[in-house]
């Protein structure tokens, strides 16, 4: 993850320094020069749970290993509301039109310090992928597994609106589909 060293305003190196906020005393980066504070906050991430010709589409990320699939996702633009920005990242990505669009729900994801903001998508159009994105596959609902991270748990929440019960990969399968990420 990157990492603020220098202050963006007088370029003196960042320290480590406690200071009284609201909720009490909390070390954070800090420049000793000017009192630039570097907050850490997390990012927004939009995630779609995109529905296609009545089955769920999942993408393969070209930098993810050959076994592992997931929704279609990106950051939330300056500018944009949520529901614009996951149009558009299901545009970018997939060459997709929403036409529907419904609040699955907030997720966090702790190991990336963002916090996903997830829907369903309900699209149409013609299938072509960003150079981001190096596969795609329809699943039937009944054919999903869930993994254990924010978006799969966007997915089994929407699963159980759909009357689906949602299966989780095991430990030894979500190892098998991550291999090569780590």
């Amino acid at each position: 993850m990157n990492e603020f060293r220098f202050c963006p305003q007088c370029a003196t190196p960042l320290e480590l320094l406690p200071s009284l906020e609201d909720g009490g005393w909390k070390e954070r980066l800090r420049c000793p020069a000017c009192g630039f504070t570097h907050w850490n906050n997390p990012t927004p991430v939009l995630a779609a749970i995109v529905e296609y010709q009545g089955k769920v589409l999942l993408a393969r990320n070209a930098a993810w290993p050959p076994k592992m699939f997931g929704l279609i996702t990106g950051f939330m633009e300056a500018g944009e509301s949520p529901l614009e920005g996951v149009a558009r990242e299901v545009k970018e990505e997939t060459n997709l039109d929403v036409r529907a669009l419904k609040l699955v729900g907030a997720y966090e994801f702790l190991r990336m310090n963002q916090v996903i903001i997830a829907y369903h998508a309900v699209c149409e159009g013609e299938v072509r992928l960003s150079p981001e994105l190096v596969d795609w596959r329809l699943c039937a609902l009944d054919e999903l597994k869930c993994w254990p991270a924010g978006t799969g748990y966007a997915l089994a929440d929407w699963l159980r609106t759909r009357g689906h019960e949602p299966v989780f990969f095991t430990e030894e399968e979500n190892a098998e589909r991550r291999r090569g990420l780590d």
